[in-house]
C-alpha cells in the first residue's frame, strides 16, 4: 500500500506483494480476463499474457476498471474489438466515463477498439458456461461470476437468498475477504468463512486482501479447506462434470 511501512508492506514473502483484484480464465486458447484492475499492465506483463479475447466486469470501482486502456495492445496484435461484459448499469458507466473509447465523435488516432454488451442471464462466452451472480457491495451492486464448478465473487457484502441458489455445488469459490476486522463494504475474514461455509463449496480461496493480512501467519488461522488467494497463482478446474451445473 503506497504510504505506508507496516511488516505487511515491507515484506519480501511472495504471497504478500499484492496488485488490485483481476483474475485470467484459459480454455481451449482463449482468454477471459475478469475485470481491467488498475495494476492490468504489470499483471499481464509478469504473467506473459499475450492475448485478451474477452472480458467481465464485475462493477465499475476504479481499482477494477481504470487499467481499460491498456488492452490497446492486444487490439493491435488480435486486429479486433474486444467485447466487454457486465450489468446494464456497469456498461452505461463505461461509455460515459471513458468517451475517448466509445464516443465516435471524438477523433482520436489509437484508441482501445472495444465493444460493450450486457451480461445479465446466463450466457456461453469464449465457449465458457457464464451465469451472473447478482451480489451487493454495501449500498452498490456488483457481479460474480459462476463458470461450471467454479465461481468468483469479490467486492460484496452481501449474497442475496436468491443469487446463493446458484452457487450449489462449487468445487471452488473465490471470495471477498479484505481485512481481519468488519468492513461496511466487503466481507472481512469471519464473515467470509461464514457465508463460504453456507455455499459449501469444497475449496474456498479469499481474496481483495489489504496489508492486515499477513498470507502464511493468517492462513494457518484458516479453517481447513479455505486459504489466501495471491499474485500469481494458478488454479484448474474441469467444465466435464455436469453434476455441478445449478
Amino acid at each position: 500500500m503506497p504510504a505506508c511501512d507496516c511488516a505487511v508492506c515491507r515484506s519480501e514473502v511472495p504471497e504478500n506483494r499484492r496488485t488490485r483484484c483481476s483474475i485470467l480464465l484459459s480454455y481451449h486458447g482463449r482468454n477471459l480476463l475478469i475485470d481491467t484492475a488498475t495494476d492490468l499492465r504489470q499483471q499481464v506483463l509478469r504473467e506473459k499474457i499475450n492475448h485478451i479475447d474477452a472480458v467481465l466486469y464485475t462493477h465499475t470501482h476504479a481499482d477494477h476498471v481504470h487499467g481499460i486502456d491498456d488492452l490497446r495492445p492486444f487490439n493491435h496484435r488480435q486486429q479486433q474489438f474486444i467485447p466487454l461484459y457486465g450489468s446494464a448499469s456497469a456498461m452505461e458507466h463505461l461509455r460515459r466515463v471513458f468517451p475517448y473509447i466509445f464516443d465516435p465523435t471524438i477523433k482520436l488516432g489509437y484508441r482501445p477498439r472495444l465493444e460493450t454488451r450486457i451480461l445479465e442471464e446466463p450466457e456461453d462466452i469464449l465457449g465458457l458456461p457464464v451465469i451472473p451472480i447478482p451480489l451487493r457491495h454495501g449500498d452498490d451492486e456488483a457481479t460474480g461470476y459462476r463458470i461450471g464448478p467454479f465461481a468468483y465473487l469479490t467486492d460484496c457484502s452481501e449474497i442475496p437468498a436468491a443469487s446463493r441458489v446458484l452457487l450449489r455445488g462449487l468445487d471452488l469459490l473465490i471470495l471477498d475477504g479484505l481485512r481481519l476486522r468488519p468492513h461496511p463494504t466487503h466481507f472481512h475474514v469471519a464473515t467470509a468463512v461464514a457465508e463460504a461455509r453456507r455455499i459449501g463449496a469444497r475449496r474456498t480461496l479469499l481474496t481483495h486482501l489489504n496489508h492486515e493480512i499477513d498470507h502464511h501467519r493468517h492462513e494457518s488461522e484458516l479453517p481447513p479447506g479455505f486459504g489466501f488467494a495471491y499474485d500469481g497463482q494458478r488454479l484448474t478446474f474441469s467444465l466435464a462434470d455436469q453434476e455441478h451445473a445449478p
